[in-house]
């Protein structure tokens, strides 16, 4: 058996193995039911998935194909048992297969439907096997393609769909998409940390000048979250479909270079630095964050900590400091991520200006620390453009950009109420129609604060609330947890409308 035939085998035949036990553990007591050909059936569902995920880049390969021949054989003899990749090739037996990837396999579904009647996990069984067979396959080209990558995404989020919809609610042994038995749910609840505001989340931020990890260093470190759990929470994040598109693509290249590379096989090495780019408030500290757990969870970064800096964490007034003061920011990220808000910033000034020192300082520690510290640069789409043309090391060191887009008004008031929701506040009708009306009137242009802003509001709106209670004599508890239009700051007054250059300051 060929390395890549052995390795595919070790994904596909855990696959037969526990998704025919569970296919028999639905079936129990069910004597109508022919379980005579379900190890048949459930290979039939490996073959499929492998074939198809082979078929989405249309390039087949000798390997790919003597992998899948190898490996299917003895499950479809009449056509695979004999055959060459060029036999393969001449047929229908892969050509065409991707469009399986499409919707959920008949198996899948009743594993799903049987988990709704009963509680159980069957269908997360499928779905941990599947996805193992998903990155083997990618894993057999040096470099996967996009579209690999983007299938795998696509039938990722089809399977856990499917398992969504007929999740139970929070009883014992109950498994959700994503969690395992003996892990809790996801956290972030309707809004999903933070909902890209960065402001439900309880990590600290670190303000102008300071540079603060996410974890003291004194503290035992949590073990890695599962890489399923982790998505999941960056799919519960309101909006942001773009940005969560493009962080699951580059998690799915990263599991696929950790397989190669526990298999000791050639990994095409990429920097994983990155470019954020958007107004305040679009989440992308929130998403920072989560991409430092994921790092840490496929081992790129060993602590998985996010420390958050600027130019004022950066840059001294004093000749030969600003290094200094760069140095020590990167030793405190040392083992996770480097956040630099308004890296831009750095690049404001003359030819004399320490701004131009820490940039060069930067892109030496980058190299010299590549296995220790990824960076992520963010701030306003234009200005990153002038910061990364300001050094010829940066553009090599930061080759991908991820844009976070405003949110929409429906979208901001998804978050105010998800604010609501987490806080034990319900917004009544009055309270929509004024929260709305207010995220209408601000001006949605450049600075504008997104998820912050309607934070502010909200926080504005429970204060208000507060003091309307206080003149009650004995408020009911819907009074005390209802908000209402007179407790949203008017149109035109109050959080919103402050000083933009103070909004544009705190990009997030």
């Amino acid at each position: 058996m060929t390395d890549h035939a052995a390795v595919l085998q070790a994904a596909v035949a855990p696959f037969v193995r526990d998704v025919t036990a569970a296919m028999r553990s639905v079936a129990a007591g069910l004597p109508e039911v022919d379980l005579s050909h379900v190890d048949q059936d459930v290979a039939n569902d490996a073959f499929n998935l492998t074939a198809a995920l082979i078929d989405v880049d249309w390039c087949h390969t000798d390997d790919e194909l003597w992998a899948l021949i190898t490996v299917f054989g003895r499950w479809l003899p009449s056509q695979l048992a004999i055959a060459k990749p060029d036999d393969v090739r001449k047929s229908s037996i892969v050509a065409g297969k991707s469009a399986w990837l499409q919707q959920p396999s008949a198996l899948f579904a009743v594993l799903a439907a049987a988990d709704a009647r009963n509680g159980t996990s069957h269908s997360r069984t499928y779905y941990d096997a599947a996805m193992r067979i998903a990155f083997t396959v990618a894993s057999l080209d040096e470099n996967p393609s996009r579209g690999e990558l983007t299938a795998i995404d696509e039938y990722r989020g089809l399977l856990l769909d499917g398992m969504k919809r007929v999740a139970a609610p929070s009883a014992p042994g109950d498994v959700r998409p994503g969690v395992g038995p003996d892990r809790p749910s996801a956290p972030g609840g309707p809004l999903g940390a933070g909902a890209g505001a960065a402001a439900a989340s309880p990590s600290p931020t670190a303000t102008a000048g300071e540079a603060v990890a996410a974890a003291p260093d004194s503290a035992p470190p949590d073990p890695p979250r599962p890489i399923a759990e982790l998505l999941i929470e960056l799919d519960a994040l309101v909006g942001l479909a773009g940005v969560k598109g493009e962080v699951r693509l580059v998690t799915n290249l990263l599991q696929v270079q950790k397989l190669r590379r526990e298999r000791h096989l050639p990994v095409s090495e990429q920097s994983r630095h990155l470019v954020f780019t958007g107004n305040p408030g679009t989440g992308k500290t929130t998403v920072a964050r989560l991409l430092a757990e994921i790092y840490r969870s496929l081992g790129v970064v060993a602590k998985g900590h996010l420390v958050e800096t600027d130019r004022a964490g950066m840059v001294s007034g004093y000749v030969g400091q600003t290094a200094l003061k760069v140095t020590e920011v990167f030793d405190r990220a040392a083992g996770g991520v480097l956040l630099i808000d308004e890296a831009y910033a750095l690049a404001r000034g003359g030819e004399n200006d320490f701004g131009r020192e820490a940039i060069d300082t930067l892109v030496k520690l980058i190299e010299d620390r590549r296995e220790s510290v990824v960076v992520i640069a963010a701030g306003y789409p234009e200005e990153m453009a002038t910061f990364i043309d300001a050094n010829p090391g940066l553009s090599s060191r930061f080759p991908k950009t991820i844009a976070f887009p405003d949110y929409t008004d429906d979208e901001l008031w998804s978050i105010f109420a998800s604010l609501g929701a987490e806080g034990g506040y319900r917004p009544d009708a009055g309270a929509e129609q004024a929260v709305r009306a207010w995220i209408a009137a601000v001006p949605h242009a450049k600075g504008f604060g997104n998820g912050r802003l309607v934070r502010n509001l909200f926080e504005d709106a429970v204060a208000r609330q507060a003091s309307r209670m206080v003149a009650l004599a004995a408020p009911s508890d819907d009074e005390l947890t209802t908000l209402t239009a007179a407790d949203i700051a008017p149109v035109g007054a109050g959080p919103g409308h402050e000083d933009r250059t103070t909004a544009s300051r705190t990009a997030g």
